[in-house]
Formats: C-alpha cells, sequence, structure tokens
C-alpha cells in the first residue's frame, strides 16, 4: 500500500507547517492561555488559509476535502500545540451539519463555518455518561412546531463563546416515540447558560446548561445515534493525528536535549540507556502514526468496521501517548516539570487528548466487546 502524499497534500502540509511556525510559537500560545484560552486573530488566519472549510463542499464555500488531509492538518496542530478546537467545528460539527442538516440549516450554517465567522461545536458530554454514547439525560419535547431542549453538558470547547452547539437528547414528540436525537441550539437562545474555564492544557471549555432552550432538530431518533458515533469517530481520528504531531516535536525536542546536556564533559545522548530508552519512545511514536493512518482510512467504512478500528487506535495512541510523555519528561530531568519549558505542556495536551472521546480503558473494553470468535486474526 502506498503512503506516500500526493503533490497538493505535501503544499497542505508545508503551507500549515510554515505558518505556525511564525506565528504561533511557544510565546505566542502563552499568551493565548493568558488572555482565556483562544486567540480570534489565530482563528481569522486560519480560516483565510481555508482550514475551516477544509470538510465542507465548495457550494458552501469549502474545500470539500477528504480524512487524510484532515489527518495532515490535525498533525501540524499538534506539533504547536494549538490551542484553538478546530477539529471540534471544522471537522466534527461542520461534518455532521454537512451529511445531516436540512438544505435550509446548511445554507444558513455552513457558509459562516467555512468562512470562520460562526463557530459550532458537539455538546455530548454528562457527568455520568462514562464515555456511553447512547445515554443522555437531557431531553427534548415538542410544543406545536417548536423544540425546546433541557439539561446539562460538561467540557464543552469554547463552549462560552460559539454561536450554536449540537446537543444529542433524548427526544419526545407529540406521538410519544423515544430516542436520541441531534438538535441545533443557539448559545444566545432563551434558557442557554454557560460558564468558561480553561482546562489542564490551557484550551478553553465550558459547563452549558439548557433550560427549555429553543432548538431545531437535526437528526431524528431513527439515525441520532448512528450520526452522534460517526462525529465522535471523526473526532478520535482527529485527536490520534494531533497526539502523533505532538510526540513527534517532543521526541525531537528531547533528542535535542540529549545531545545539547553534557555529564561528565559528553553528551548524555552518547550515554546507553538513555539511547535504548529514546530508540522505544520512537518506536512508540511509530505504532501510534500507523493506528493513526489505519483509523483514517477506516472513516468511511461501514459502521460496525469503523467503530472497532478507532476504538483499537484509541487504545494505541493511549499507551503510547503516555509512555512517550513519561519517558520524555524523565530524560529532560526538573527542567522538563517547568512551566518555562515546552516539555510539560505537551504532556499535558497528551494527557488531555488520552480523555477526550472515551479515555484508553473505555477503548479497551469496547476492542474487547466487538471481538468475534476468532479475535480479528482471520478476517
Amino acid at each position: 500500500m502506498n503512503f506516500d502524499l500526493n503533490p497538493d497534500q505535501e503544499m497542505l502540509r508545508e503551507t500549515i507547517s510554515k505558518w505556525l511556525g511564525k506565528n504561533y510559537t511557544f510565546e505566542d500560545r502563552n499568551s493565548i492561555i493568558k488572555a482565556g484560552g483562544f486567540s480570534t486573530e489565530t482563528w481569522k488566519n486560519m480560516s483565510e488559509l481555508g482550514l475551516m472549510g477544509l470538510a465542507i463542499p465548495e457550494e458552501y464555500g469549502g474545500m470539500e476535502l477528504g480524512p487524510v488531509e484532515a489527518m495532515l492538518v490535525m498533525e501540524e496542530l499538534g506539533r504547536s500545540l494549538v490551542l484553538e478546537p478546530y477539529a471540534h467545528v471544522a471537522l466534527i460539527a461542520a461534518g455532521l451539519l454537512r451529511d445531516h442538516a436540512a438544505a435550509s440549516i446548511k445554507q444558513t450554517w455552513l457558509p459562516g463555518l467555512a468562512s470562520g465567522l460562526l463557530k459550532v461545536v458537539l455538546a455530548h458530554v454528562e457527568y455520568d455518561s462514562r464515555y456511553d454514547l447512547a445515554f443522555t439525560q437531557t431531553r427534548a419535547h415538542q410544543k406545536e412546531d417548536t423544540w425546546f431542549v433541557s439539561g446539562r453538558k460538561s467540557v464543552v470547547p469554547l463552549g462560552d463563546q460559539v454561536d450554536a452547539f449540537i446537543v444529542p437528547a433524548i427526544a419526545h414528540n407529540d406521538s410519544s416515540h423515544i430516542g436520541i436525537s441531534l438538535f441545533l441550539v443557539e448559545r444566545h437562545a432563551v434558557g442557554v447558560t454557560t460558564w468558561g474555564y480553561s482546562q489542564q492544557d490551557g484550551a478553553r471549555a465550558a459547563e452549558v446548561s439548557l433550560n427549555n432552550a429553543p432548538a431545531t432538530l437535526l437528526v431524528g431518533e431513527t439515525l441520532g445515534l448512528a450520526a452522534l458515533e460517526h462525529a465522535v469517530d471523526i473526532g478520535i481520528a482527529a485527536l490520534c493525528a494531533q497526539a502523533v504531531g505532538a510526540m513527534d516535536a517532543l521526541f525531537a525536542m528531547t533528542v535535542d536535549y540529549l545531545n545539547t546536556r553534557k555529564q561528565f564533559g559528553v553528551p548524555i545522548a552518547t550515554f546507553q540507556a538513555l539511547r535504548h530508552r529514546i530508540a522505544d519512545v520512537k518506536i512508540q511514536i511509530e505504532l501510534a502514526r500507523s493506528m493513526s493512518y489505519f483509523a483514517t482510512l477506516k472513516l468511511t467504512e461501514d459502521s460496525a468496521t469503523r467503530r472497532r478500528a478507532l476504538s483499537a487506535a484509541k487504545v494505541q495512541l493511549g499507551h503510547s501517548m503516555r509512555f512517550v510523555g513519561q519517558q520524555c519528561i524523565q530524560m529532560h530531568g526538573g527542567i522538563g516539570m517547568t512551566q518555562e519549558y515546552a516539555a510539560g505542556h505537551y504532556f499535558k495536551r497528551l494527557t488531555c487528548i488520552e480523555l477526550s472521546f472515551g479515555d484508553t480503558l473505555h477503548h479497551l473494553g469496547e476492542v474487547s466487546a466487538r471481538m468475534q470468535d476468532t479475535a480479528g486474526v482471520f478476517n
């Protein structure tokens, strides 16, 4: 199988890398964290590069590119530890609207998403859900022609600044049908309250309370859960790619430190024990990269195949991220733990990724539950 990138993909990667190298340094990132964890200037620049319309059809102002291009973008964003919730808006929410919204809703929201003027995120996490997408205590009821949603969502990316949320809820309509549906709720709607805060890695999130907030039905109960699962799988693939980029950067930083730091008059990179440890780090990164590719390529498969593949990828990435983060911090010594040095910030971001869309233990259970009698060896 040929994994070489075509010229357009190489140009996309190079363009993003050059822009980030000039405009998103570690010092820039620290300034953004101090300002609240989100930069409107960065968001504007990313929009001008066309990144916000990556997955959006051309008729709505997007570029209509595929999962491989999204993976390349996420890798580069991971290398620079970009705080802005690109994947949540441009890949997950945009994908849900593109694939499931009615034509009138697409026309209202997709051009704004592609231009960067509008931001929509998926708000699905609840206190008691434990990563179970089929569980939600949020309820929706219909009165005449209008839906109203009540519930609370947690750890919503940039939840106090976006324009709207895509909210899973149990829908009760006039026919008394019950099932998970997806609703579009505008942040400024009556009954919506948000509390913003910074996460451990510096990115911005919020708690969102919905009290009979008016909503627009996006996906009904028949396809609601399936659409939510697909959106989360897109998010997993994106974060896997971001983690690979972050691990690549942390590895390079660690190698440079080993070649610079001296003990007994020689660089510590000459010590055999450290050479073995950094080799193990490289192996884990390559395992993670392979599973990131695997996850990206499986996004277009049927639901059962896709879900099993994405869970397997998340398990491997979970192991790799923890190993790479811990080993690189230890090889840096005390400096790796300081706020002024980037290594610790990479480890924090990798830890947050591990906990997003299901942690390693959750997905290990998912892989186990989906094993066939052959355990996947012969099929």
